[in-house]
């Protein structure tokens, strides 16, 4: 099969991977925003912004490291049973220090006693997917590896209609064995509840790695590995930074009495980028085990140049149809009129989400040459825009500033990995055509919003436009790769 068709059904499957159950915590936003506040919702944004830092410092880079050593490793036997070994021992030792200290663990996130042990839970199982889910990944069993994902983030999701919604109906009924379950004002601990069951069932899942494993610890390819890990776990933290830190600062900087329900409305109409996001996830799943299996076979450079002009070309058209439908997505997917004060930021959010796609694109000029730590340095540099710009600008601006500071940190780490990426693995991109596609979607996406103030009709017709001047310049090239062509 032709490496960029295998590569485009891979994506697909990915895709869907990705898409969907991202798809199924997305349709917890407008559960989240009809049943809660949004000073309630505000806080568990918090509690999640958290999660996220404390999942890349439990994962430490071994995704990556592990399918850079495991394309490269003579003894693939060795690569998956050292990493095992090396999360399973972290993510203990971690269990164990966290309960040991969970008050001061409490006191420096900010958040209840009563949710620790949640929090450590959650924490721990899905640091002991990583290796198993990317095992999946390398062995190229996409199918598998959605199943999983799908099914995981499905009882997440039916949990919590059953716990926010089914329950509270169920208790008001009179039925004793329901009014003794259920609990009132305890919302954010039924969230979390059924995140651990959720994380559970998908470590059960794929636990059986674990125990297939012929375990035997090779410390010369630790060393090796957490050489190349590393510097990436800086990178994901400053990632991190970039993407969560800023309801982290909003709750510091805003006044404690409106804190959390601002950061309740900016999250919610965040979320409302998610299309993006998911976009540039799926491509990502697919891509970079392209990039590292392809990295040693002839002319990699000019697969690579076309992969990061379909991704713009693509999300130039995704960009685009969230701006010319954002008023019908706001009230299907942010129920309560409380939340869209804050829709202004969702156009900055969304370009910068596209900025950060192509940065993913962008970047395997440092992951095939193993010069990891330029992903550090580039996005260490982007964490100190995205904390600079918070903290100047919060007590000023408020959540419009996180929206700002995010484009910024991204529009930077974008160019930068151009810039250092042109020096030392020089791809040809097409960069005529990829500045094209992007400053026409910018324009018709700024008449779309403002010019013609979210006008449904005026929007359709510039989106039309759009796909018309796609289908002229890129048809044959994606017939060529989705048609299969007769002899």
């Amino acid at each position: 099969m032709n490496p960029l068709k295998r590569l485009f059904k891979q994506t697909f499957i990915y895709g869907l991977a990705t898409v969907m159950p991202r798809v199924l915590s997305f349709l917890l936003v407008p559960l989240y925003t009809s049943v809660m506040n949004p000073e309630t919702y505000g806080e568990i944004s918090v509690i999640f912004s958290w999660f996220a830092i404390f999942n890349v410092v439990l994962a430490y880079g071994m995704e990556t490291a592990f399918f850079r050593f495991f394309n490269k490793h003579a003894n693939k036997e060795h690569v998956i049973s050292t990493s095992l070994i090396s999360l399973l021992i972290s993510s203990l030792v971690f269990f164990g220090a966290a309960l040991m200290f969970k008050e001061t663990f409490a006191s420096l996130i900010d958040i209840k006693e009563s949710l620790i042990i949640y929090i450590i839970l959650i924490l721990v199982l899905d640091a002991l997917t990583i290796v198993p889910f990317a095992w999946l990944r390398a062995k190229e069993r996409p199918l598998r590896y959605s199943i999983v994902k799908v099914t995981s983030v499905a009882i997440n999701l039916l949990l919590n209609i059953f716990f926010l919604t089914l329950l509270p109906k169920m208790a008001e009924s009179g039925q004793s064995f329901w009014s003794e379950i259920y609990k009132d004002d305890f919302q954010i601990e039924y969230v979390f509840i059924a995140n651990v069951i959720s994380s559970g069932v998908a470590f059960l899942w794929v636990s059986g790695i674990y125990f297939d494993c012929k375990y035997k610890f090779d410390k010369h390819l630790w060393n090796e590995m957490l050489k190349y890990s590393l510097p990436i776990m800086v990178a994901g933290l400053a990632f991190t930074v970039n993407e969560v830190f800023d309801r982290i600062l909003l709750d510091r900087l805003l006044p404690v009495d409106i804190a959390k329900s601002e950061i309740g409305k900016y999250s919610a109409c965040y979320k409302l980028a998610v299309f993006m996001t998911l976009f540039g996830t799926a491509f990502r799943l697919g891509v970079e085990p392209f990039f590292f299996s392809h990295a040693n076979t002839e002319n990699p450079k000019k697969a690579y140049a076309q992969i990061t002009n379909y991704f713009v070309v693509m999300g130039s058209l995704i960009f685009l149809g969230v701006m010319v439908f954002i008023d019908p997505l706001k009230k299907l997917l942010v129920r309560d009129q409380a939340f869209w004060e804050a829709l202004d930021v969702v156009p900055i959010i969304l370009l910068a989400s596209f900025f950060l796609g192509i940065y993913h694109n962008l970047s395997v000029w440092y992951k095939v040459t193993d010069r990891t730590r330029f992903g550090a340095y580039i996005s260490s540099i982007g964490a100190i825009i995205t904390l600079v710009i918070n903290i100047s600008l919060i007590p000023k601006i408020g959540y419009m500033a996180s929206a700002w500071a995010t484009l910024a940190a991204y529009g930077s780490m974008m160019f930068l990995s151009y810039y250092f990426g042109k020096k030392y693995y020089p791809v040809p991109y097409n960069m005529r055509k990829i500045i094209f596609y992007l400053s026409v979607s910018l324009v018709f996406s700024i008449l779309s919003f403002y010019v013609f103030n979210r006008n449904l009709i005026a929007g359709s017709i510039l989106l039309l436009l759009f796909l018309g001047l796609v289908y002229k310049m890129e048809g044959d090239k994606l017939r060529s790769i989705f048609i299969k062509r007769e002899d």
